[in-house]
């Protein structure tokens, strides 16, 4: 799946947009506060001392980026021209938004797998897609002259895979994911994790035995994607889009408003209608009602009122395109010979879906979306850590008990805590802090042995309070159910 994830190697085309509905908020909740903490979290204390986090020597620039910030934070290093080593930092969102992936892709029944970076040119061949798109792919061949790829997206592959291993509807449906890296050879890689030549993808395909049963299966996906969207409090838009040379008959883009996007949109200040300005630009009309059926997105600028609702002025937000979705029909079991015997004796190929999350580059992008002048911030569910606790060097054993309260302060939930016990002033810490972005942080510094006080700091929400040492657990646990 290519999409326009990284700006995708397939045509730029687009048709109208609409606003995602949230998500049940039983299913919503339920996967949000299923935290990566619980999976992942270490019953002994997480001390930054023991992290290699490379974060010195570097100056900020004078009009520094999020992308800079990142390297600068030491959550990532740049190797090649659009190529980066994810560092440890780095690597806890990533797998956090990985395992926030997977409970999704777990409610939808799908099964993960893991399919190589080595793709085979023949197999491209016969889809019609390698004269459409070799130029941007990374191709080399072994000693006897076979052809092969660095696959810049899977439904060749699995298509063979799953071709040669179910032959009838009773198999069926089938919904395979995974989560691993991608090639592309990107001419002009920029904008950090944004446009580059390696990158990480969620990609998912699906298989039905009709097309009632795909087009099901894509709105169960749909839902699955805006649940997970929702999930990490941001403001996410659902575009219907063209399939370019993806193929099939239906895709809808999923995009980030935000200041560094891309794409343009205008949306209604009444009702649930948005269109690509790419789209009204040139004059071509879309489906801004998500249906299919646009009202009218020919030319649309602020100074219309909704073309859908009537009432409602429009308005202009820029956007990123972070996922998308496709139902693709027989676009590659034709091609492929993905084929199933029905229930009356004959054959049939199978219906096919395929869908992508870009997840490296929502790392990117929710960083570009929330930094501010001091530094990154995160969302909760995919923060490297959700508190950091800062004490000065002769408090450290109280820093330790502390941060075992606030773990386990809600049972239910453990809380992912990390000590900075590294040595360096306070000062020093609370930069750095500020500057990786944790959730919330908590200071015992000077008060703590004068008062007996901690300053609890939640820059997301502006507060900075000085707490008791015996309430601050409860006053940590009741931020993040904030956030």
């Amino acid at each position: 799946m290519i999409g326009n994830l990284h700006r995708s190697i397939l045509p730029h085309t687009r048709a109208g947009v609409v606003s995602i509905p949230r998500a049940a908020p039983a299913l919503t909740t339920q996967l949000s506060r299923s935290r990566y903490s619980s999976a992942l979290h270490r019953p002994q204390l997480q001390r930054l001392s023991t992290e290699w986090i490379p974060s010195g020597g570097i100056a900020a620039a004078r009009d520094e980026d999020a992308h800079e910030k990142l390297i600068r934070a030491g959550f990532l290093r740049q190797s090649h021209a659009g190529i980066f080593h994810m560092l440890p930092l780095g690597r806890r969102v990533q797998d956090k938004i990985e395992a926030a992936l997977d409970r999704h892709m777990q409610q939808l029944g799908a099964s993960r797998v893991a399919l190589s970076s080595v793709t085979s040119k023949g197999l491209w061949e016969k889809s019609g897609r390698y004269s459409l798109l070799g130029s941007e792919l990374f191709n080399f061949q072994d000693r006897r002259g076979t052809g092969y790829m660095l696959s810049p997206t899977h439904e060749e592959e699995i298509t063979s895979l799953v071709a040669n291993s179910v032959k009838s509807y009773k198999e069926l449906p089938l919904r395979l994911y995974q989560i691993t890296r991608k090639y592309r050879d990107e001419l002009r890689p920029r904008h950090g994790l944004l446009r580059t030549r390696e990158f990480t993808m969620k990609d998912m395909y699906t298989f039905d035995a009709t097309a009632e049963s795909a087009l099901r299966t894509y709105a169960d996906v749909g839902d699955a994607y805006t649940s997970f969207f929702n999930s990490l409090g941001l403001p996410f838009i659902k575009v219907t889009a063209s399939s370019g040379a993806m193929g099939g008959d239906l895709s809808h883009e999923y995009h980030l408003v935000t200041a560094v996007g891309e794409d343009t949109v205008h949306t209604c200040s009444v009702c649930d209608y948005a269109v690509n300005a790419e789209v009204t630009d040139a004059g071509t009309g879309g489906a801004g009602t998500g249906d299919g059926n646009d009202p009218g997105a020919d030319a649309l600028t602020t100074e219309h009122s909704c073309p859908k609702c009537t009432t409602g002025q429009l308005s202009t937000k820029k956007a990123l395109e972070v996922g998308h979705t496709f139902h693709l029909g027989t676009r590659y079991s034709d091609a492929l010979g993905a084929r199933i015997a029905t229930q009356s004796g004959t054959t049939v190929p199978m219906q096919m879906g395929c869908h992508g999350i870009g997840v490296s580059r929502l790392i990117g992008a929710i960083a570009e979306h929330m930094a501010d002048s001091k530094g990154l911030m995160w969302p909760r569910l995919i923060a490297p850590y959700e508190v950091a606790v800062l004490h000065a060097a002769d408090i450290g054993s109280e820093a330790a008990v502390l941060c075992n309260e606030i773990t386990t302060s809600r049972p239910d939930e453990p809380v992912d805590v990390v000590l900075d016990d590294r040595k360096a002033s306070i000062p020093w810490k609370l930069k750095d802090a500020d500057l990786v972005g944790y959730p919330v942080v908590v200071v015992m510094g000077r008060a703590m042995k004068d008062s007996g006080t901690c300053e609890v700091q939640c820059r997301l929400l502006g507060v900075s309070e000085q707490v008791l040492l015996k309430d601050v657990a409860t006053t940590v646990a009741a931020l993040l159910h904030r956030l």
